[in-house]
């Protein structure tokens, strides 16, 4: 027999929702907005457009928080690494 328990997911779990963190990394390809034009209030493209991605990286993080935040979290479930302090055992 394996050493799960039956119907109960074991290890790494991740939530398809965090791929949308992935969204606010686009803004690290800097070739695709590094133009002067269009002008918005008179600042060029280049920084108008990184600031408009601090936006987009708030909002992606709050979709992901608002999604994952009623996913339980396991409790009661015992510490595997062992309590081995040297704390003498008289």
């Amino acid at each position: 027999m394996s050493g799960k328990a039956a119907g109960k997911v074991t290890g790494l779990q991740i939530s398809p929702w965090n791929l949308v963190l992935l969204v606010p990394l686009l803004m690290l390809v800097t070739p695709w907005f590094n133009f002067d034009k269009p002008r918005l209030l008179g600042l060029p493209f280049f920084y108008w457009f990184q600031f408009l991605f601090v936006i987009v990286g708030v909002v992606s993080v709050a979709i992901v928080f608002v999604a994952t935040k009623g996913k339980p979290v396991v409790k009661g479930k015992p510490d595997r690494l062992g309590d081995q302090l040297d704390e003498g055992e008289a």
